[in-house]
């Protein structure tokens, strides 16, 4: 398997998850209570699988061969990602603070646990679209034959060695059953 069709495969249970995020965070808008249990399993796999195991391959495999195949860091699509990626982190973080705070019984955290929710399933969505739809095509047509057979390689084995895709994509549906979504 090509690595951007692992990478693809991967974005599908990353789709899963933010449609539950989307659909726990209107129910908070609407004023339902807040399950901050739900946002904190919901980091959990943001953090170890959607950060952790897929942008660990994008960061670590394939941009900085896209990179050696002439595709700037500090411009273009790569840049692009990598931004995005950091702004990703930024609203993980701040679903988790919220959560926290809702935890500990203060509600001031609700808005935040929105606005933040919100903003990661929108700005995942478009990401997770540029990526299949731009990105990884460029990929695919930049990178020589032997290029993109060691980098599909090496994303093959990082999956591989993570061990853990079975047990992410179970969380995954957990939390949209979770979610009723």
């Amino acid at each position: 398997m090509q690595a951007t069709e692992i990478l693809m495969a991967e974005h599908r249970v990353i789709e899963r998850v933010l449609l539950a995020l989307e659909h726990v965070a209107t129910r908070v808008e609407q004023g339902d209570t807040v399950d901050a249990a739900f946002f904190t399993d919901a980091v959990t796999f943001i953090r170890e699988f959607a950060d952790g195991c897929h942008h660990r391959k994008e960061e670590g495999v394939l941009f900085p061969a896209m990179h050696d195949a002439g595709l700037p860091w500090d411009s273009g699509p790569l840049a692009v990602m990598l931004d995005e990626h950091e702004r990703g982190r930024n609203h993980t973080r701040g679903i988790h603070d919220a959560a926290a705070l809702i935890a500990d019984g203060d509600e001031a955290g609700r808005d935040a646990l929105v606005a933040h929710a919100r903003a990661f399933v929108a700005l995942l969505r478009e990401h997770i679209a540029k990526e299949d739809q731009v990105l990884f095509p460029l990929a695919d047509a930049r990178l020589p034959d032997a290029e993109r057979d060691a980098v599909s390689r090496e994303v093959a084995r990082l999956q591989a060695d993570e061990g853990t895709h079975d047990a992410f994509a179970r969380l995954a549906e957990d939390l949209v059953a979770r979610a009723g979504a």
